[in-house]
């Protein structure tokens, strides 16, 4: 069961993802997430593992960004980092998969440029979104070739230190739109009703929330920190 992915533009997507040792990891919990994702609206679904996907290709007919978390020792890549999980991907089909695209190398020793070169020769026809921190990385990963161009990562790498996708009006997203030649999803801490209807405004294709719908425990931290506030 899937979609062309045209069918996310101007679209929401929904990020269903819970790490190992978050309350809700489990690939039938993040099934059935996916498909309270979609009666709520969203049209594209983005999801981590292999297993998670599977399930959620079960429950929902939702264009999937599809990517691999893995931790490598000594490595900060850990966002589909090697062909290895492209080829675990593979075995489930994401109409796209997404990949760190940022500078730095992979635990491979490959430079993003080497990996990139790697899947584009076995899987010619896999739809690549690059995972960018800085607008000089979504500029080369647009050189290169990749499909979709993501903010995904800005303010989480040394190289994005104190950057802020919602500063200055989304500024950084202004420039990638202007800059790139390939769409822009934006991603990141776009975690509000408003910056969504925002972003959109500023000309990406699709917008990616997680956190703020799909992980109760960070959602009901809001409450409960505004209520430590208001008893200051």
């Amino acid at each position: 069961m899937s979609k062309s992915i045209e069918s996310v533009y101007h679209k929401l997507i929904v990020s269903c993802q819970a790490l190992p040792e978050e309350p809700l990891h489990s690939s039938f919990i993040m099934g059935r997430m996916a498909l309270a994702a979609k009666e709520g609206g969203a049209c594209g679904i983005r999801a981590n593992s292999r297993e998670d996907i599977a399930e959620i290709q079960r429950n929902v007919d939702l264009p999937i960004i599809g990517i691999i978390k893995r931790d490598y020792p000594d490595c900060p890549v850990r966002i589909t980092p090697t062909l290895r999980e492209v080829e675990e991907l593979m075995e489930v089909r994401p109409e796209i998969i997404a990949t760190d695209a940022t500078c730095r190398i992979r635990p491979d020793g490959r430079s993003l440029a080497e990996f990139y070169a790697s899947v584009r020769e076995k899987y010619p026809k896999q739809l690549l979104m690059a995972d960018c921190s800085t607008l000089e990385e979504m500029r080369y990963a647009d050189e290169l070739g990749f499909d979709f161009i993501g903010t995904t990562l800005v303010g989480y790498t040394e190289e994005s230190s104190g950057l802020r996708i919602e500063t200055n009006d989304f500024e950084l997203i202004r420039q990638a739109v202007s800059l790139v030649k390939h769409p822009v999803i934006g991603e990141g801490n776009i975690d509000t009703p408003r910056k969504v209807k925002r972003v959109m405004e500023l000309g990406v294709y699709s917008v990616v929330v997680g956190s703020a719908i799909t992980r109760p425990q960070l959602i009901t931290k809001t409450f409960t920190d505004a209520l430590k506030e208001g008893g200051k």
